[in-house]
């Protein structure tokens, strides 16, 4: 187990998106998070106290978590001082990024030394089944994208948290490295080898109430030419009976691909259905989750209201406002 309460790393992130798995266990694990550090280069934020190891240490945090995500999931050389020092500390360390602590020689000596652990959440760790495609019991529900880090997992944690308020039952399903801090469960699914990466989804999503619903924590997106494998093996592993649609409105290319421009949600929609029916001919789309962040209370209202109407489907920037109507469209099926 990894222990908590946490500091949580940010590094040198360029950016507020690259801290999204930090930023993912401060809105939703408040109580985890202790503090933020750092470095000089950091544009990122997440408005909780800065503070050094030592005064992180004394606030009573266990583990640094870097909650950084940046692309290819590369631990820099630059964060290594600080990562060793942390461990010198009495931190353990905890990491959802490609590149392991386990293979880093220099940290593995170190833990080994102060008798701290190395915690790499993006490690499979069981051996998942070949996707069988046969029809499980109970209800899914899956998030898709427009592109990378439009706010899925945001909504699919609001979901199943309005879906409890309503009595109804439900579980959340991490598939991503920030899922798996924030719940302590799921799978690490870009990690898992492609054939059985649609396997992984029927395991972590087995037969259940035939009122229970399955909350899948969405990935990548299918027009996403880097991350769109992921989104194809949560589709067709997860077999959803619904699907919700999710988009960044103010992005104008996608995320690490300033070549490509987003697709709209008419074309995601009837792309990620028409792949959904492949394993469940009776899937539907059943809301619109819009992340309105970077647009002011105004223009967000507006924004959602010329959705719905165009789309004819509950729209609703989960985070600014739940995911009640979201959850009571579910409760309709």
């Amino acid at each position: 187990m990894i222990e908590t309460p946490y500091l949580l790393f940010l590094g040198d992130a360029p950016d507020q998106l690259a801290v999204k798995v930090a930023q993912g266990i401060k809105d939703w694990r408040p109580d985890n998070a202790v503090a933020q550090l750092r470095m000089d280069a950091c544009k990122a934020d997440l408005g909780i106290p800065d503070m050094t190891l030592a005064q992180a240490r004394e606030a009573g945090a266990k583990t640094l978590v870097i909650g950084v995500a940046n692309r290819g999931g590369i631990i820099s050389a630059a964060w290594k001082t600080i990562l060793i020092e942390a461990l010198e500390m009495g931190f353990d360390l905890a990491s959802g990024l490609h590149n392991l602590l386990r293979d880093e020689a220099d940290l593995v000596s170190t833990a080994q030394k102060h008798g701290r652990s190395l915690h790499d959440v993006r490690i499979p760790s069981v051996k998942y089944p070949i996707a069988s495609g046969v029809k499980r019991t109970g209800k899914r529900v899956l998030a898709v994208g427009t592109d990378c880090s439009v706010g899925k997992m945001y909504t699919a944690l609001a979901l199943d948290a309005a879906m409890k308020e309503k009595g109804m039952k439900c579980s959340f399903r991490a598939t991503g490295q920030t899922g798996i801090l924030i719940t302590g469960d799921g799978v690490p699914l870009d990690a898992v080898v492609a054939d059985f990466m649609a396997g992984s989804i029927e395991y972590l999503t087995p037969d259940n109430d035939a009122d229970h619903w399955d909350v899948i924590e969405g990935q990548g997106s299918l027009f996403h030419v880097s991350y769109s494998g992921v989104s194809l093996a949560l589709i067709h592993g997860g077999q959803p009976d619904a699907l919700i649609l999710c988009h960044e409105p103010t992005r104008k290319t996608m995320r690490g691909l300033p070549d490509y421009t987003l697709p709209s949600l008419e074309d995601v929609r009837d792309t990620a259905l028409t792949m959904a029916k492949v394993a469940n001919a009776n899937c539907k789309v059943m809301g619109i989750s819009i992340n309105t962040q970077h647009m002011s209370l105004a223009e967000a209202e507006a924004y959602l209201a010329e959705v719905e109407a165009r789309l004819g489907l509950p729209a609703v920037d989960p985070f600014r406002q739940g995911a009640a109507k979201l959850a009571d469209a579910l409760a309709s099926l």
